[in-house]
């Protein structure tokens, strides 16, 4: 089954591969195992270890797979987002290139390197990928392509059709993290500031705060008028993410 790490990385989204427990990783021998079975299972846990921020031990595990796989596609696209979440841009190219090479057909890898594309400016060329990725019969979580095509529109100014794109996500998937986070800076952006609110709950119902959400919801509260829960905003951001630019920008809006 193909995996997709998030729609966009700094959000990265749980991969379809589900592994042991968190921390207790097995270092599997592969005794008596194909060089194929042993790639997938240094994959799967190349894969985890980048959900765990242990970057060193993914890419150890990646290069492994690689070194046993090379041909797989699904390893070429786990490699390809881990040198993007390094911000080696160049070399994450490549491996979507190659990746996407080996395996035309892929909705996952269309899905990520579409995404890659547009972050980067690439607008028109990521456009066609996700749309690509979105037409596949064979994409089984349409809400990240939907939520990617509906960020990407939104970074090219088009803010309507990406909030269209996003809310069909939504309607896919009511609980996608990434596209409720969307939904929140669009309704703080379009002053519907009650919507940016149960957006924001909507999304703490299912994850944890990033530096940006409690922004948002700082700015939400402030614009409500409701000063408590701003301070309470406040503090958390520059208490639990004391170096993001959120906090830098949060301690400058109080000073003002």
């Amino acid at each position: 089954m193909p995996f997709s790490l998030g729609s966009r990385v700094a959000g990265i989204a749980a991969a379809s591969i589900v592994i042991g427990a968190c921390g207790l990783l097995p270092n599997f021998g592969g005794d008596g195992m194909s060089d194929r079975e042993k790639a997938n299972l240094n994959l799967q846990m190349g894969v985890r270890y980048m959900e765990l921020n242990m970057l060193d031990v993914a890419r150890e595990k990646l290069d492994i797979a690689y070194d046993l796989d090379s041909g797989n596609a699904e390893i070429l696209n786990a490699l390809a987002v881990f040198y993007e979440r390094i911000k080696d841009d160049e070399r994450a190219e490549d491996y979507y290139q190659t990746a996407k090479g080996k395996d035309p057909d892929n909705y996952s890898i269309k899905n990520n390197y579409g995404r890659f594309l547009c972050e980067r400016g690439k607008y028109e060329k990521g456009m066609a990928m996700l749309r690509e990725a979105l037409d596949s019969a064979m994409n089984q979580r349409p809400w990240q392509t939907l939520s990617n095509l509906g960020v990407c529109l939104v970074q090219q100014n088009d803010t309507a059709n990406g909030e269209e794109y996003l809310r069909r996500a939504l309607q896919a998937n009511p609980e996608y993290p990434p596209a409720l986070q969307e939904m929140l800076k669009i309704s703080y952006n379009n002053q519907q500031y009650m919507s940016a609110r149960a957006f924001l709950e909507r999304y703490l119902a299912i994850a944890k705060h990033s530096p940006e959400t409690l922004w948002y919801g700082f700015q939400t509260e402030r614009a409500l008028g409701n000063q408590q829960a701003a301070e309470n905003y406040k503090e958390q951001l520059i208490v639990t993410f004391p170096t993001s630019p959120e906090a830098v920008k949060v301690k400058t809006a109080i000073s003002k």
